[in-house]
Protein backbone atom coordinates (compact mmCIF):
# COMPACT_ATOMS: atom_id res chain seq x y z
CA UNK A 1 0.00 0.00 0.00
CA UNK A 2 1.13 3.39 -1.25
CA UNK A 3 0.71 6.75 1.48
CA UNK A 4 -0.07 9.78 -0.14
CA UNK A 5 1.38 13.34 0.49
CA UNK A 6 0.45 16.45 -0.53
CA UNK A 7 1.57 15.70 -4.48
CA UNK A 8 -1.73 15.66 -6.40
CA UNK A 9 -0.61 11.80 -7.92
CA UNK A 10 -1.88 8.05 -7.42
CA UNK A 11 0.74 5.02 -7.81
CA UNK A 12 -0.30 2.60 -10.81
CA UNK A 13 -3.74 0.94 -10.31
CA UNK A 14 -2.16 -2.54 -10.97
CA UNK A 15 -0.36 -1.94 -7.76
CA UNK A 16 -3.17 -2.67 -5.78
CA UNK A 17 -3.48 -4.88 -3.14
CA UNK A 18 -5.50 -8.70 -3.69
CA UNK A 19 -8.35 -6.52 -1.89
CA UNK A 20 -8.25 -3.47 -4.01
CA UNK A 21 -6.80 -1.38 -1.43
CA UNK A 22 -3.87 1.30 -3.51
CA UNK A 23 -3.07 4.01 -0.90
CA UNK A 24 -4.11 5.82 2.13
CA UNK A 25 -3.47 9.48 3.04
CA UNK A 26 -4.27 12.39 0.97
CA UNK A 27 -7.25 14.31 1.42
CA UNK A 28 -10.76 14.97 -0.13
CA UNK A 29 -10.21 17.95 -2.38
CA UNK A 30 -12.10 18.38 -5.67
CA UNK A 31 -9.12 17.84 -7.71
CA UNK A 32 -7.56 14.84 -6.00
CA UNK A 33 -11.09 13.21 -6.01
CA UNK A 34 -11.67 14.33 -10.14
CA UNK A 35 -8.19 12.27 -10.73
CA UNK A 36 -9.04 9.37 -8.05
CA UNK A 37 -12.27 9.08 -10.87
CA UNK A 38 -10.59 9.48 -14.03
CA UNK A 39 -8.37 6.47 -13.03
CA UNK A 40 -10.95 4.34 -11.44
CA UNK A 41 -9.75 5.50 -7.81
CA UNK A 42 -12.31 5.90 -5.26
CA UNK A 43 -12.41 6.69 -1.43
CA UNK A 44 -13.72 4.04 1.10
CA UNK A 45 -12.82 4.15 4.49
CA UNK A 46 -13.78 4.16 8.47
CA UNK A 47 -14.04 7.93 10.40
CA UNK A 48 -11.28 7.07 12.80
CA UNK A 49 -9.21 5.95 9.67
CA UNK A 50 -6.80 7.78 7.41
CA UNK A 51 -8.10 8.15 3.92
CA UNK A 52 -8.37 4.50 2.10
CA UNK A 53 -8.23 4.58 -1.84
CA UNK A 54 -9.91 1.32 -3.83
CA UNK A 55 -9.40 0.18 -6.99
CA UNK A 56 -10.92 -3.31 -6.87
CA UNK A 57 -10.08 -6.16 -9.48
CA UNK A 58 -12.89 -7.08 -10.94
CA UNK A 59 -15.11 -4.56 -10.77
CA UNK A 60 -18.90 -4.16 -10.54
CA UNK A 61 -20.14 -1.93 -13.14
CA UNK A 62 -23.07 -1.62 -15.44
CA UNK A 63 -23.32 -0.31 -18.98
CA UNK A 64 -27.09 1.55 -19.48
CA UNK A 65 -28.21 -0.79 -22.51
CA UNK A 66 -27.71 -3.66 -20.12
CA UNK A 67 -30.63 -2.52 -17.18
CA UNK A 68 -33.03 -4.90 -16.37
CA UNK A 69 -36.08 -3.77 -15.18
CA UNK A 70 -38.94 -6.46 -13.59
CA UNK A 71 -42.51 -6.67 -14.18
CA UNK A 72 -43.00 -5.45 -10.61
CA UNK A 73 -41.03 -2.13 -11.30
CA UNK A 74 -42.52 -1.54 -14.66
CA UNK A 75 -45.39 -0.93 -12.43
CA UNK A 76 -43.62 1.03 -9.89
CA UNK A 77 -42.29 3.23 -12.67
CA UNK A 78 -46.07 3.46 -14.61
CA UNK A 79 -48.30 4.05 -11.51
CA UNK A 80 -47.42 7.37 -10.38
CA UNK A 81 -46.17 6.14 -7.10
CA UNK A 82 -43.26 8.89 -6.88
CA UNK A 83 -41.91 11.52 -8.55
CA UNK A 84 -38.42 11.52 -10.22
CA UNK A 85 -35.94 14.70 -9.90
CA UNK A 86 -32.34 15.24 -10.65
CA UNK A 87 -29.79 17.56 -8.77
CA UNK A 88 -32.96 18.88 -6.74
CA UNK A 89 -31.76 17.82 -3.33
CA UNK A 90 -28.05 16.77 -3.26
CA UNK A 91 -27.54 17.64 0.05
CA UNK A 92 -30.32 15.71 1.51
CA UNK A 93 -29.58 12.60 -1.05
CA UNK A 94 -26.04 12.74 0.48
CA UNK A 95 -27.06 13.41 4.44
CA UNK A 96 -29.75 10.72 4.05
CA UNK A 97 -27.16 7.79 2.24
CA UNK A 98 -25.23 8.56 5.33
CA UNK A 99 -27.65 8.28 8.44
CA UNK A 100 -30.64 5.81 6.99
CA UNK A 101 -29.41 2.20 8.17
CA UNK A 102 -29.19 -0.67 5.25
CA UNK A 103 -29.78 -4.20 5.80
CA UNK A 104 -27.18 -6.32 6.86
CA UNK A 105 -24.87 -3.21 7.54
CA UNK A 106 -23.66 -2.00 10.68
CA UNK A 107 -23.03 1.99 9.46
CA UNK A 108 -21.94 3.73 6.29
CA UNK A 109 -18.58 5.37 5.48
CA UNK A 110 -20.27 8.92 4.68
CA UNK A 111 -19.09 11.40 7.28
CA UNK A 112 -19.33 14.89 7.12
CA UNK A 113 -15.87 15.31 5.61
CA UNK A 114 -17.60 13.29 3.00
CA UNK A 115 -20.37 15.33 2.16
CA UNK A 116 -18.47 18.59 2.99
CA UNK A 117 -16.31 17.31 -0.28
CA UNK A 118 -18.82 16.07 -2.61
CA UNK A 119 -21.28 18.85 -1.68
CA UNK A 120 -18.29 21.01 -2.93
CA UNK A 121 -17.95 18.38 -6.03
CA UNK A 122 -21.64 19.10 -6.71
CA UNK A 123 -21.34 22.86 -6.83
CA UNK A 124 -18.48 22.57 -9.18
CA UNK A 125 -20.87 20.52 -11.82
CA UNK A 126 -19.44 17.27 -11.23
CA UNK A 127 -21.47 15.33 -8.33
CA UNK A 128 -24.90 14.33 -9.23
CA UNK A 129 -28.20 13.45 -7.44
CA UNK A 130 -31.32 11.39 -8.88
CA UNK A 131 -34.28 11.79 -6.14
CA UNK A 132 -37.58 10.05 -5.84
CA UNK A 133 -40.27 11.81 -3.98
CA UNK A 134 -43.52 10.36 -2.56
CA UNK A 135 -46.21 13.23 -1.36
CA UNK A 136 -44.09 16.21 -1.94
CA UNK A 137 -41.09 13.64 0.78
CA UNK A 138 -37.75 12.52 -0.33
CA UNK A 139 -37.99 8.66 0.06
CA UNK A 140 -35.13 7.38 -2.18
CA UNK A 141 -31.87 8.42 -4.10
CA UNK A 142 -28.74 8.55 -5.17
CA UNK A 143 -25.22 10.26 -6.03
CA UNK A 144 -22.22 10.12 -8.07
CA UNK A 145 -19.89 11.48 -10.11
CA UNK A 146 -19.94 12.42 -13.09
CA UNK A 147 -16.82 12.53 -16.09
CA UNK A 148 -17.58 12.46 -19.62
CA UNK A 149 -19.87 9.84 -21.06
CA UNK A 150 -18.75 7.83 -16.99
CA UNK A 151 -20.91 8.16 -14.12
CA UNK A 152 -19.48 7.00 -11.12
CA UNK A 153 -22.42 5.87 -8.27
CA UNK A 154 -21.57 6.45 -4.68
CA UNK A 155 -24.16 5.75 -2.56
CA UNK A 156 -27.87 5.25 -2.62
CA UNK A 157 -30.48 5.16 -0.02
CA UNK A 158 -34.46 4.21 0.38
CA UNK A 159 -36.79 4.89 3.19
CA UNK A 160 -39.48 3.50 1.52
CA UNK A 161 -39.96 0.22 -0.80
CA UNK A 162 -38.11 0.54 -4.44
CA UNK A 163 -38.00 4.46 -4.14
CA UNK A 164 -33.65 3.71 -4.77
CA UNK A 165 -34.95 1.64 -7.59
CA UNK A 166 -37.11 3.69 -9.05
CA UNK A 167 -34.59 6.74 -8.96
CA UNK A 168 -31.71 4.89 -10.17
CA UNK A 169 -33.78 3.68 -13.49
CA UNK A 170 -35.08 6.69 -14.41
CA UNK A 171 -31.09 8.19 -13.82
CA UNK A 172 -29.56 5.11 -16.01
CA UNK A 173 -32.64 6.11 -18.62
CA UNK A 174 -31.80 10.19 -18.51
CA UNK A 175 -27.74 9.48 -18.70
CA UNK A 176 -28.02 7.18 -21.23
CA UNK A 177 -30.00 9.79 -23.37
CA UNK A 178 -27.18 12.12 -22.61
CA UNK A 179 -24.71 9.53 -23.78
CA UNK A 180 -23.05 7.68 -20.94
CA UNK A 181 -21.50 4.45 -21.79
CA UNK A 182 -20.31 2.99 -18.20
CA UNK A 183 -21.81 3.27 -14.92
CA UNK A 184 -19.67 2.35 -12.28
CA UNK A 185 -21.10 0.90 -9.18
CA UNK A 186 -17.63 -0.02 -7.49
CA UNK A 187 -18.33 -3.31 -5.58
CA UNK A 188 -21.24 -6.25 -6.01
CA UNK A 189 -24.60 -5.66 -4.53
CA UNK A 190 -27.22 -8.38 -4.94
CA UNK A 191 -29.60 -4.98 -5.23
CA UNK A 192 -27.76 -4.08 -8.37
CA UNK A 193 -27.09 -7.51 -10.13
CA UNK A 194 -30.68 -7.28 -10.37
CA UNK A 195 -30.75 -4.66 -12.04
CA UNK A 196 -28.08 -5.80 -14.60
CA UNK A 197 -25.07 -4.65 -13.08
CA UNK A 198 -21.72 -7.05 -13.80
CA UNK A 199 -18.02 -7.78 -13.02
CA UNK A 200 -15.62 -7.11 -15.61
CA UNK A 201 -12.11 -6.87 -15.22
CA UNK A 202 -9.86 -3.73 -13.73
CA UNK A 203 -8.08 -3.98 -17.45
CA UNK A 204 -11.26 -3.78 -18.86
CA UNK A 205 -12.79 -0.89 -16.91
CA UNK A 206 -9.65 1.12 -17.43
CA UNK A 207 -9.59 0.58 -20.70
CA UNK A 208 -13.29 1.73 -20.88
CA UNK A 209 -12.56 4.77 -18.79
CA UNK A 210 -9.90 6.00 -21.16
CA UNK A 211 -12.24 5.51 -23.86
CA UNK A 212 -15.28 7.16 -22.68
CA UNK A 213 -14.33 9.41 -19.76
Amino acid sequence: MFFLNNVLSFPPVEKAGIDGLLAAGGDLCPQRLLLAYKNGIFPWYNEDEPILWWCPDPRFVLFPDQLKISKSMHTVLQNGTFKFTMNRAFKEVITNCKSVPRKNQPGSWINNETINAYTQLHTLGYAHSAEAWQNGTLTGGLYGIRLGNCFFGESMFSKVSNASKFAFINYVAQLKKEGVQLIDCQLHTPHLESLGAQMISRKKFIKLLNQYC
